[in-house]
């Protein structure tokens, strides 16, 4: 940083009964070496605490306040409502989930990065989840592309560099200019949002470990791989957006192949015997709120198929069932409403 003044940047926390670890999440914002922020704490009715942890802070540091929400709100309405706190000084600013947590150069390094490129209206940066690093970086050499090529990249190539909204810092201008931030009628909001936001600036990136991720069954995270709903989110995104940055022939290509992969999906998720209504329900919505709609003739060619693929090789069909089992019952399933991709096992002792 040079002798200018440092830029504001507004930190909001949406909370709801995180009692037990947010304690550690606004202890790792007071460890920021960057130190000109204002720190909001949205308490969301939480009926376990929390809101007596945020007010401990409140006496003791006068950038932290607390603010309460009137009524209960559901967890995307929540995060909308969260960053209309955001402080109108502000030139930056951004979200860290109530268990979860920064590193304490967190926002020096991202900081950093949009102040040398004014362009850039979006920074992201490595996390951790547990101990594994999350999603991929730019495959590029620069650390700043631009808007257009990042989304292009999401789309052609399923590259994605987004992230959490942990792991997100927004030039506070581009947030207040779409309100509501996040679409609450998409589970993967966060990710939307990145893309509309990035037809008009472009995007950074800090080749380090910013930021930490909790596993935590019944978050919505849990409910999300539940539902799987990863594949609708994709679909949304790109009907929504996929023209802005793409050419007709290949829209129509990503389409294609987008709504092949969901009917396989959903005809694998048919042979291993997965009934329930709700799962049926979200996505028939989906798809026909993707325009694309619901086909039960479809699904029965894709089911068709795979069990061809089954027959003709049995001994791979057990390995894949084997492997799907194993990561069904495993206590560590990769949680959050945005992608996680291109997972790396590290040991922790590494971040440090």
């Amino acid at each position: 940083m040079n002798s200018r003044p440092l830029p504001l940047v507004s930190i909001v926390t949406p909370v709801y009964n995180e009692a037990k670890h947010l304690e550690e999440c606004i202890e790792s914002v007071l460890a920021q070496t960057y130190q000109n922020w204002d720190y909001t704490i949205v308490n969301n009715c939480s009926t376990d605490g929390s809101a007596d942890v945020a007010r401990m802070y409140v006496a003791r540091d006068p950038r932290i306040r607390i603010v309460e929400n009137p009524r209960f709100l559901r967890v995307v309405a929540s995060h909308n409502a969260a960053f209309r706190q955001i402080s109108p000084e502000c030139k930056y600013c951004k979200m860290i989930f109530g268990d979860d947590w920064i590193y304490p150069q967190c926002l020096e390094e991202m900081v950093a990065i949009a102040e040398q490129n004014p362009s850039v209206g979006i920074v992201g940066a490595y996390g951790l989840q547990e101990d594994e690093v999350m999603w991929a970086g730019l495959p590029y050499s620069s650390r700043v592309v631009s808007g257009r090529e990042v989304c292009r990249r999401l789309f052609l190539d399923e590259t994605y560099v987004f992230g959490t909204a942990t792991s997100i810092l927004f030039r506070a201008d581009l947030v207040r200019s779409m309100d509501p931030l996040y679409n609450e009628g998409n589970l993967h909001a966060d990710k939307e949002a990145c893309i509309a936001l990035l037809k008009s600036c472009d995007f950074g990136f800090v080749h380090q470990i910013l930021t930490f991720k909790r596993l935590r069954p019944g978050s919505l995270g849990a409910v999300t791989e539940d539902i799987h709903t990863l594949l609708a989110g994709h679909l949304q995104s790109l009907v929504a957006h996929g023209r802005d940055f793409l050419d007709e022939a290949e829209f129509q290509r990503c389409l294609h192949r987008l709504v092949k992969e969901y009917y396989n999906f959903l005809a694998v998720t048919l042979m291993r015997g997965r009934r329930d209504k709700k799962f049926w329900e979200y996505h028939r919505r989906k798809l026909t709120e993707a325009g694309i709609g619901f086909s039960q003739a479809r699904l029965a060619r894709a089911t068709l198929i795979r069990l061809g693929k089954a027959l003709l090789n049995p001994n791979e069909t057990a390995d894949k069932l084997l492997k799907w089992w194993r990561g069904a019952t495993s206590p560590h399933r990769s949680e959050g409403t945005t992608d996680a991709r291109n997972t790396h096992k590290v040991e922790p002792a590494t971040m440090a």
